[in-house]
């Protein structure tokens, strides 16, 4: 294998040292904010169909095969790997950053980043947490990511899709990436090790969701798919976040893998999302964004390079954050859908075994317009939230959440309470009823939060056997009950029984590995 040469290794530069280089080699400019603001070129998101596992002795049957993990063979691996060494020695200068994953020190992960450009080393320093200087004077990486742009694969040669790749070798605990500048790969392929490591190694749940804290020390965990509201709901001024994208959960605490934030901006506004505004300052990086007139403030409704707009930003740019990274096991987690359908409910409490069966469908719904070609609603399952990043089983991953519920938490009444939250439409489907007002989703959650909701009666859903609620402070009565809101029932029965069967149809898929228990929690099949 081929070693980098030490003398041209810029190692830990500051954020002003990366900008200021970022700069200089034209690759970058401030915004009015004093963010630096980069293109990612070609590719403005992840890759999925291009990102690989080496299949070898400890992956062979542990790894979960498919569309989702794409296997490659060492050898291909260790060609790109050398083509990447070779063009880093050959470069003038590469960057090189040495951080750590997981706030919790028994499962810390060090990480030794290595990139082509400035401006990637400096999302590496706002996304993963920073070791102190003591922590440096005994740094050791146990795993090493190498982000080369320039370098592309020969798919005939190298056996990929096509000259870009992303690749994880769990052996070598080393990920490659090349012929894509989207630093979101560098994050995700952490994220993917951690979540074949920590199940299998510590009995940790990964988990890809957003986290905060109440006044009196509460945990809550938001899980949901693009467009469902988690970003929005788990910033609360009156809550203290943990993290908004990945964390893990342990047998004493939440903890972020993270040391930053990587936000979607589309249309983000000072009203809308006031804190993510607040910290896009110096240090903050933007993406792919347009500007106004003036060519230097920032215009984020526009989407002429992409919609996949982002900031990173390191999570100290939030006033209002748990310092160290590190909550209390869960009292309440939050399963968030956008039901473009109108039919589940858009409060209800789960069972343990149905949040076992919610986790595992990951369900959300894209709407007209969203995508080229997508005239009505479009039912979408991701596995846990996160199917792009498991390694392992999805099951695996119920199974341990349902492990952690039945184990409750270690405050309050030891319980820990689990919501499906429908943040998409009511009295209709998308095109005939209206989205659920974001005023009436906060006073939910914060009925959850408080306790509220369990002191109220509840009934079931006939289709979808969930328990909604009858009552909730500051939500009309009529809200809670989805098949109320329709002007014609048996149109909602319809509907209803059609959303059913994308859900049943779905989890074929995972009912062998499930379970009974898990598969009975489902809705039932209603034949017309």
């Amino acid at each position: 294998m081929k070693k980098l040469v030490q003398q041209k290794q810029n190692t830990n530069l500051q954020p002003a040292a990366l900008v200021e280089r970022t700069i200089q080699l034209g690759q970058g400019k401030l915004s009015a904010s004093g963010a630096l603001v980069i293109k990612t070129g070609k590719f403005t998101g992840r890759s999925p169909k291009d990102r690989f596992i080496v299949k070898d002795s400890l992956t062979e049957n542990s790894v979960d095969w498919g569309d989702i993990n794409i296997p490659i063979d060492a050898e291909s691996y260790h060609q790109l790997y050398n083509e990447i060494i070779e063009y880093a020695n050959s470069t003038d200068e590469i960057y090189v950053r040495d951080a750590y994953a997981c706030a919790n020190p028994n499962y810390r992960l060090n990480v030794r980043v290595h990139t082509e450009f400035p401006w990637q080393n400096l999302f590496a320093y706002n996304m993963f947490l920073r070791p102190t200087e003591k922590d440096m004077q005994s740094f050791t990486p146990d795993w090493q990511v190498f982000s080369f742009p320039s370098v592309k694969a020969n798919p005939v040669a190298h056996k990929t899709r096509q000259d870009n790749f992303a690749i994880i070798n769990f052996t070598e605990k080393t990920i490659i990436i090349g012929g894509t500048a989207y630093t979101g790969e560098i994050k995700k392929g952490i994220f993917s090790a951690l979540n074949f490591i920590l199940p299998t190694l510590n009995n940790v749940l990964p988990m890809h969701c957003s986290a905060n804290v109440g006044a009196k020390g509460d945990t809550a965990l938001f899980f949901g798919l693009s467009g469902t509201g988690k970003t929005t709901l788990s910033n609360d001024p009156e809550r203290r976040l943990i993290g908004d994208d990945e964390h893990g959960w342990s047998k004493e605490s939440v903890f972020n893998f993270e040391g930053g934030c990587y936000a979607k901006t589309i249309d983000l506004s000072p009203v809308k999302e006031p804190q993510i505004f607040k910290a896009i300052k110096f240090g903050a990086m933007l993406e792919n964004i347009g500007f106004e007139e003036d060519g230097c403030t920032p215009d984020y409704s526009d989407v002429s390079i992409t919609q996949n707009t982002r900031v990173s930003y390191p999570i100290y740019h939030i006033d209002n954050i748990m310092y160290n990274s590190r909550g209390d096991v869960p009292e309440n987690i939050f399963f968030l859908t956008c039901d473009a359908f109108g039919v589940l409910p858009p409060i209800s409490k789960l069972t343990k075994e149905q949040a076992m069966y919610h986790f595992i469908s990951g369900y959300t719904a894209k709407i007209a317009g969203t995508e080229e070609g997508i005239n009505e609603p479009v039912s979408t399952f991701s596995s846990c939230f996160g199917a792009p990043f498991l390694p392992l089983h999805p099951t695996r991953y119920a199974e341990l959440l349902g492990e952690k519920i039945e184990k409750g938490s270690r405050r309050g009444d030891g319980t820990i309470n689990v919501w499906l939250v429908n943040t998409g439409w009511t009295g209709g489907a998308y095109g005939d009823g209206s989205r659920i007002e974001l005023s009436y989703t906060r006073a939910m959650i914060k009925a959850a939060l408080t306790g509220a909701l369990n002191k109220v009666e509840y009934h079931n859903h006939p289709v979808f056997g969930l328990a909604m609620p009858k009552t909730c402070p500051d939500v009309p009565n009529a809200v809670l009950n989805p098949r109320d809101t329709w002007r014609n029932e048996e149109d909602y029965d319809e509907m209803a029984a059609e959303l059913a069967g994308r859900f049943i149809k779905n989890f074929k898929q995972f009912a062998e590995k499930a379970g009974e228990g898990v598969v009975k929690a489902g809705p039932v099949s209603v034949k017309a």
